[in-house]
């Protein structure tokens, strides 16, 4: 099972990127409160499918802990019941978490796939520390990297249920977002300790060593962490204008922008120069790092995407592709980063 291992961390690896592919899906669509609790949604494990699931009505049965929508408010039941003509507040507790009390069916189905997304890179991550244990005895920085990303994912699953619970506040969103980057970080490294090529050649390419190459790749990571932080406010602005608009208005989600707004689209430009930076030494000093041209490739399509969902009102896909590729890229230029330091 240990000879394995790297094609493990590989399978363990996409199915972050996954979350992270469902979690863009939800902001895109503004699913984010889809099920008002967690981890079930509206008290069902599977969630309704019609507004009469989580409605009040007279000689229902409902089940402890299921959750309907009265009055724009959320009521919890408090044990099985069957109601009667008149709604009886005593058989009811108000749910107090939120005060969001709304039902879409397609923002709640998609929140929960979002939620399956993150059950099963849980179980994913539940055999892949069990074989990381495995190398104990030989070499202690593998579990020891394991165990960290699997705690880590075990905090992401409470900051999940943080961020439903305070109604997508936009602090825990951004360290919801940074954490699972992390996630990423410790698994490229173990993929990268794990891997049986050479680390000092790729598909027979002499990599080279150069300082400011390397310095660059430092400033590259620590830039994509600072834009995608910043990245999760300005799209809390944009939910923000939505909710104030509606989502059939998403025109006006860029009207009257804060500062983050404009430092996120500004920053843009720092990161354009680092990166072409790092593709032009590449070029000329013949370092072999085939990643920067990856690099590049993401940078421009960040930009792209970026531009059209400012100047054409967030085509429908692009800002699922501007996360997805954000996230790409920051796990890219972490590998570069280590491929520079063990050449």
């Amino acid at each position: 099972m240990k000879k394995h291992f790297p094609l493990i961390v590989k399978i363990t690896l996409i199915s972050v990127y996954a979350i992270f592919l469902a979690g863009s899906i939800v902001r895109m669509t503004g699913s984010g409160m889809g099920c008002p609790d967690w981890p079930k949604c509206f008290g069902y494990y599977i969630p309704p499918t019609s507004e009469e699931q989580i409605t009040w009505q007279p000689n229902k049965e409902y089940k402890k802990g299921t959750i309907i929508v009265k009055d724009e408010a959320l009521f919890v039941a408090e044990s099985d019941l069957k109601t009667s003509r008149e709604f009886n507040l005593n058989n009811w507790n108000k749910y107090t978490k939120h005060n969001y009390a709304k039902f879409n069916k397609y923002h709640t189905w998609t929140e929960y796939i979002n939620r399956l997304a993150s059950v099963l890179s849980g179980f994913v991550f539940l055999f892949f520390v069990y074989v990381a244990a495995k190398f104990w005895k030989e070499n202690k920085t593998i579990p020891i990297l394991a165990f960290s990303a699997f705690f880590l994912m075990l905090f992401e699953a409470w900051l999940g249920k943080t961020v439903v619970d305070t109604n997508l506040k936009p602090t825990i969103i951004t360290i919801h977002m940074v954490a699972g980057l992390i996630i990423v970080a410790l698994l490229l490294w173990l993929l990268f300790m794990v891997s049986k090529k050479p680390l000092s050649s790729t598909q027979n390419n002499i990599i080279k060593h150069n300082s400011l190459f390397s310095k660059l790749i430092i400033i590259s990571v620590i830039f994509s962490l600072i834009q995608i932080a910043m990245g999760t406010q300005v799209r809390q602005f944009i939910d923000e204008q939505v909710k104030l608009y509606g989502f059939e208005n998403k025109h006006y989600s860029l009207m009257n922008p804060s500062f983050k707004f404009y430092f996120h689209r500004s920053f843009t430009i720092a990161i354009v120069l680092v990166n072409l930076g790092m593709f032009y030494l590449n070029q000329i000093k013949d370092l072999g790092y085939k990643l920067v041209n990856w690099i590049v490739f993401l940078i421009f399509l960040e930009t792209i995407t970026g531009i059209l969902m400012y100047y054409a009102e967030f085509p429908l896909g692009t800002q699922a592709v501007h996360l997805l590729a954000g996230a790409i890229l920051f796990g890219l230029q972490f590998y570069l980063w280590l491929q520079s330091r063990e050449s």
